[in-house]
């Protein structure tokens, strides 16, 4: 088949998935992290993954995607933005804006099934997997490869045009298609976001030890909270923004069109008071499909105990 071929296919596939709502579309080939490796196992012998043992598991499937879907080419990578029009008002316990709405595993990944169904259609017999955040693919390293962005020094992909609210999704399929390249990194001198992380855990530029993130005492963690920490939070209940909200790339955020993301209005204007007072009903009502479930209403209880405590 001509590279021409190859073209048209990779055109096809990403005006569809722009059709589909997400912010970009980007191409890599199926390969073997080569970069990667070493940096992913020395993160990990410094124990920065916590108590994220499943971090440890399945080493060479993150690095080779030809290992998660057997005879795949390309890995379409896809960003989706979920910034929000409106937020939280100041004088609350925070939850992290991508958990504003409907979980994004299952929104984001109905996306990619229907984009997988199209390239089924209109290309014919091509196997690959979706993926969504739930399974062992570096997907911002992917998303890198594709030229979707480059790696801030807060370990988050950032884009010149709306900074990094977004979700990264991949299609690894059997399917050659045209590679694009990566973009350049626009970081320059800036260390606004290794100056403003509430508990310093940016401990270089490009690396965050990820057990002494308050997204991961918020979320991962199952047992207490150390009170080393206390006095840190800033007030957050469920995840961080922090390192995103002070990067200047985030001035050029703009809102989502997602009617899924859209929050329950009492998350929105809820006071710490009724945060404190929230019943498990109430929560199972805000958060009926949303991430928060992933730290329980017990999680949640902990974790605004503890803000009670600084």
């Amino acid at each position: 088949m001509d590279n021409s071929s190859f073209e048209n296919r990779s055109t096809l596939i990403k005006q569809k998935a722009l059709e589909l709502g997400f912010f970009s579309c980007g191409i890599s080939k199926a390969e073997f992290l080569e970069e990667e490796a070493p940096r992913l196992e020395k993160w990990l012998q410094q124990g920065m993954h916590g108590e994220m043992k499943y971090m440890e598991n399945h080493f060479d499937k993150r690095l080779d995607p030809t290992k998660l879907v057997e005879g795949s080419k390309s890995v379409v990578s896809l960003l989706y933005n979920y910034y929000p029009e409106k937020q939280q008002r100041n004088d609350s316990f925070k939850i992290s804006k991508y958990a504003y709405g409907q979980d994004y595993h299952f929104v984001v990944k109905d996306k990619l099934k229907q984009l997988l169904a199209f390239i089924q259609a209109e290309i014919g017999e091509v196997h690959g997997r979706a993926f969504v955040d739930s399974a062992p693919v570096l997907d911002k390293a992917w998303a890198k490869r594709s030229g979707l962005g480059w790696l801030g020094k807060n370990a988050n992909l950032l884009t010149k045009q709306v900074g990094s609210f977004y979700f990264i999704a991949e299609l690894i399929i059997d399917l050659d298609l045209v590679y694009d390249t990566p973009v350049t990194d626009h970081c320059g001198s800036c260390t606004a976001c290794i100056d403003a992380c509430p508990t310093q855990a940016i401990v270089e530029p490009y690396v965050v030890d990820g057990s002494k993130c308050i997204s991961y005492f918020t979320i991962e963690l199952k047992d207490s909270i150390p009170t080393e920490f206390k006095n840190t939070f800033n007030d957050w209940a469920f995840g961080c923004d922090v390192c995103q909200d002070v990067c200047p790339w985030n001035k050029f955020s703009k809102a989502h069109a997602e009617p899924l993301f859209q929050p329950d209005e009492r998350l929105l204007n809820y006071s710490k008071k009724e945060w404190q007072e929230i019943t498990k009903e109430v929560f199972n009502e805000i958060f009926k499909k949303s991430a928060v479930k992933r730290t329980k209403f017990e999680g949640l209880k902990r974790n605004i105990s503890f803000l009670n405590e600084e």
